[in-house]
């Protein structure tokens, strides 16, 4: 038993599941007695660690043992099979729809404009007549047209008899035939003026301008309307030059109109034999016969040329692509892992890329979540519409350009 006056904290730290601590027997003084609470406090702690593992364990996570990894759930993606079909390389540019023939329609004679009978947005034959001009004037000079060239006929007629009968000279004869012709020449311009007093559509289109107004008074070769051929409309782009040899008359065009997604079929009217030195680019004309009746020529449009097609090629969905490093690269599943494949990539379109190797036809790919993958992980796929909300929607990995290859 221990004096009175000594202390041993050994049956409290038992009694509190730590070590035993062992302290020399020490004769305490009233000063000593007052600090032992605290003292007994700082021993406890000192202790604590020789103790049992903590419950939460360490490296292993929350109730795991020390080293012990957590296991990662597997990561829900969405699959597809590569597959087997036909890809186009297509180049793509934005063009604005172009009339085919666009013209200013002008009055040939001066005068004062006295009706006009068709309107911006009318459609026109050639021929048809489209504004009068007051004719007064010019009914009057071809009337005196008329009497002169007749007067100048009966002349003309009387020389010739005398000069058969030799009672004329070789040179009254001449002047007499002159001086006729030339008033059938005057004649037949007074006809045309005439007939110029009225303005006809020199070709099939749509009336765009109207540029004059009833009762107007107008000089020659004024412009009174604007007229142009929708039919077929134009669209105009720029093709890199090593796409020349790609191009060729005839070839299948197709127009995505800007405004309201309309899919339009053309095909390519004429290629520039010429390279545009500053730009390096072939000109092509592309026309369009068949389009509803709201398409006009300054709608805005992607234009599709399709430059190279290839059949019966290994095809994979183009947002199975992911760029890495410099590589492209896909996540084949198998057997619930994730395998990361290096692969060439060819063709490729909107939906589809073309697989020259890295991956089989028939290998199931994964097109979502693929981007937090890695090589050996473990993957759950999502059936039917739960892929659909259960995974973010994945983008292409793949840039687009002016040409889509």
């Amino acid at each position: 038993m221990l004096q009175p006056g000594y202390f041993c904290p050994g049956p409290l730290l038992r009694a509190a599941g730590r070590s035993t601590c062992h302290f020399p027997e020490t004769r305490m003084s009233a000063v000593h007695s007052r600090a032992l609470p605290a003292l007994l406090i700082l021993l406890l702690a000192a202790c604590s660690g020789g103790g049992e593992p903590a419950a939460h364990g360490g490296d292993g996570g929350p109730g795991g043992s020390p080293g012990q990894r957590h296991e990662q759930p597997p990561v829900p993606v969405a699959v597809a099979p590569a597959t087997v079909g036909s890809i186009a390389s297509t180049y793509r540019s934005n063009a604005t729809l172009e009339a085919n023939a666009q013209a200013e329609i002008l009055a040939r004679v001066p005068g004062v404009v006295q009706t006009i009978a068709v309107e911006e947005g009318d459609q026109v034959k050639r021929g048809q007549a489209l504004l009068q001009i007051q004719a007064e004037e010019y009914k009057y000079r071809l009337q005196q047209a008329e009497a002169s060239t007749r007067n100048l006929k009966s002349r003309y007629d009387r020389s010739q008899n005398m000069a058969d009968r030799g009672l004329a000279s070789v040179e009254d004869f001449d002047t007499a035939e002159s001086e006729y012709a030339s008033a059938q020449a005057n004649e037949g311009l007074a006809r045309i003026e005439l007939g110029y007093t009225t303005v006809r559509a020199p070709m099939d289109g749509t009336i765009v301008g109207r540029l004059v107004d009833p009762g107007q008074p107008i000089s020659a070769n004024l412009a009174v309307f604007r007229i142009a051929s929708f039919d077929p409309l134009l669209a105009r782009v720029h093709v890199p030059s090593k796409e020349f040899r790609r191009l060729t008359t005839e070839q299948p065009v197709t127009i995505h109109l800007d405004s309201d997604g309309t899919v339009l079929q053309g095909r390519i009217q004429l290629v520039s034999p010429i390279i545009d030195p500053a730009s390096g680019t072939i000109k092509v004309t592309v026309e369009i016969t068949a389009y509803p009746a709201g398409v006009r020529p300054g709608d805005f449009a992607e234009v599709r040329i399709v430059t190279e097609r290839r059949d019966n090629r290994t095809l994979v969905p183009r947002v199975a692509l992911v760029s890495d490093k410099g590589e492209e690269v896909v996540y084949v599943e198998s057997a619930g892992m994730a395998e990361r494949r290096v692969v060439e990539v060819g063709l490729s379109d909107d939906d589809w890329a073309e697989i020259i190797s890295g991956v089989q036809s028939g290998e199931v790919i994964v097109v979502k979540g693929q981007r937090s993958l890695q090589h050996g992980q473990k993957v759950r796929v999502l059936e039917g519409e739960a892929s659909e909300g259960a995974v973010a929607e994945e983008k292409p990995a793949r840039g687009q350009g002016g040409a889509s290859s």
